[in-house]
């Protein structure tokens, strides 16, 4: 039996952008040992797009994980001018390409897509110590120091996965250098980590992570980013926003997130949706 589609939210008094967002992913299945690996697919794009318009979420960044994923964000973004893409190689990719002698010939395709004018990002890319073990550990640091000065020699966005890694994450900031503008995708840590990456110049965005009962650490991040460093983003069809999570996420579903920001922070919604909007067109190189 297909899962239940969770019911729009009402929607926000001014636009906002989804910053990150999986089109081309299937739904989540919890047999999936690595879920940014699937086949582009997805559900409708224009269905999805329409969905996500109807409640205020006008604008959304593609991201690719993988080759097939950058391929298709970059197919996306020249075909919905609503779109526009990240491209990288996954931080969990890493290894798998370097154990079968691939990961070189994989940067150079996506140098060559990250190239085109519908790229907004490098990313996501970073280091994640949940799925790749100490082995895979090298790997990952090595394709992360890699994006890093690709986005800088390209003059687009870096965009940051990290997963239980924070030091790591900074480690290869302070190393390479950090890119005009850098972005913390799912934001996961908590109010110090915060401060290092604002000390930075990153922009912090949050998913549905916020509104879970055990994000208390991520809130505290939350209430204290400077309003004009903070992003929103689903992550779909991952990180589904509290009452749903566990169901399928998409772009329409943000509202439910950016409410409980604005609560969060003590802020003004609309005020708050309008910052979010100016804050993404100034974090991926202007509007679109």
């Amino acid at each position: 039996m297909a899962e239940e589609r969770p019911p729009a939210p009402e929607p926000l008094p001014h636009p906002v952008v989804d910053n990150h967002c999986h089109l081309d992913i299937k739904r989540v299945d919890a047999r999936d040992t690595d879920p940014h690996l699937h086949p582009g697919g997805g559900d409708d794009v224009d269905r999805a797009l329409a969905d996500a318009a109807a409640v205020g979420v006008r604008r959304i960044v593609q991201i690719g994980c993988d080759l097939s994923g950058a391929r298709w964000a970059v197919e996306a973004a020249r075909t919905h001018e609503e779109l526009v893409a990240g491209v990288a190689l996954h931080p969990n990719e890493a290894p798998r390409l370097e154990a079968a002698g691939e990961l070189e010939a994989a940067w150079e395709e996506i140098e060559r897509l990250a190239a085109d004018p519908v790229v907004r990002a490098v990313g996501e890319t970073g280091v994640d110590h949940f799925r790749t073990g100490e082995e895979g550990r090298p790997a990952q640091l090595r394709s992360f120091a890699w994006h890093v000065d690709l986005a800088k020699r390209l003059g687009k966005t870096l965009v940051i996965h990290d997963r239980e890694a924070h030091q790591d994450v900074l480690d290869v900031i302070d190393g390479e250098g950090a890119p005009e503008r850098w972005v913390m995708h799912c934001f996961s840590g908590d109010g110090d980590f915060a401060r290092e990456c604002l000390d930075r110049g990153a922009h912090l965005s949050f998913a549905g992570t916020v509104t879970f009962k055990n994000a208390e650490a991520v809130r505290e991040g939350l209430r204290l980013a400077p309003q004009d460093r903070v992003l929103v983003e689903t992550d779909a069809p991952y990180l589904t926003p509290t009452p749903f999570r566990g169901r399928t996420n998409a772009s329409y579903l943000v509202p439910l997130t950016v409410r409980r920001m604005a609560e969060e922070r003590g802020e003004d919604l609309t005020e708050l949706c309008a910052a979010i909007e100016a804050n993404t067109f100034a974090a991926f190189g202007g509007a679109w």
